[in-house]
């Protein structure tokens, strides 16, 4: 078999992806992302199954989107997915672009994996992988590093959520596209109703499992308006799950 250095899902806005007004939401963005990271792994011999074998899993650490286009339902769609090497020295980095069928481009992404001990539930370093990934050097479908981020000192707390069924996924823990729609829910429905979403950054801390509370925190960033940032604090163990940042686009 010949080995895809990039992998291209062809996928379908479904109608209960989409929100109030009819556009994909946010988290099917990342869904669809997360999608197409499955068979990519799979088709390299990396997915969760190929390395039960040695212990070892995968878990997104850090994502950064830029938002173009808002497809709507039937809208057929492409995602490409492809790494492109390690980040200092310990993260997995892993690209995406999704276009319609006509090449309008809807999001591009990057992001940052780290490769965990599944016993321990902490990250080992690279050379545990027994396979060699295809570098893809110098293709980005987005250019931009993956930093922690700042957080203001003034959040407060919005929402509570509980790690129930519905949000939970094979590793056992809060899925990271779960974190996309409790950040979402986080606003008043009237006061997003038309807002569009420009860029989102999330990096995620510590896993929530099943049961455990989470409180959102979320404050206005200083700077242009739009802009907003949230942490996930675990009400079990005191920990951050993730700290996000978002803007949405302002003007015509």
């Amino acid at each position: 078999m010949i080995e895809k250095a990039i992998w291209k899902n062809q996928g379908e806005v479904r109608t209960y992806e989409t929100d109030l007004n009819g556009y994909w939401k946010p988290a099917a963005f990342y869904r669809a992302m997360e999608e197409a990271t499955v068979h990519h792994s799979a088709h390299l011999n990396v997915d969760f199954f190929s390395l039960q074998q040695y212990g070892l899993a995968w878990v997104l650490a850090r994502s950064k989107t830029k938002f173009f286009h808002f497809p709507t339902s039937g809208t057929q769609l492409i995602i490409k997915t492809w790494p492109k090497g390690w980040g200092q020295k310990i993260f997995g980095m892993r690209d995406y672009s999704i276009t319609t069928l006509d090449g309008t481009v809807c999001a591009l992404s990057t992001s940052a994996w780290l490769l965990i001990d599944t016993s321990s539930r902490h990250f080992v370093k690279p050379e545990r992988l027994r396979v060699i990934l295809p570098d893809n050097h110098g293709q980005f479908a987005l250019d931009e590093l993956l930093d922690k981020l700042g957080q203001p000192a003034d959040m407060q707390p919005v929402a509570v959520f509980q790690a129930r069924y519905s949000s939970l996924d094979l590793m056992g823990h809060v899925n990271n596209t779960q974190y996309i729609d409790w950040i979402f829910d986080c606003f008043p429905v009237e006061e997003i109703r038309d807002l569009k979403l420009d860029w989102l950054q999330i990096n995620f801390n510590n896993e929530i499992q099943p049961d455990e509370m989470l409180t959102i925190e979320m404050a206005p960033l200083s700077g242009p308006p739009g802009c907003y940032a949230f942490r996930g604090n675990n009400q079990n163990n005191d920990t951050i799950a993730f700290d996000a940042q978002l803007g949405f686009r302002t003007g015509s």
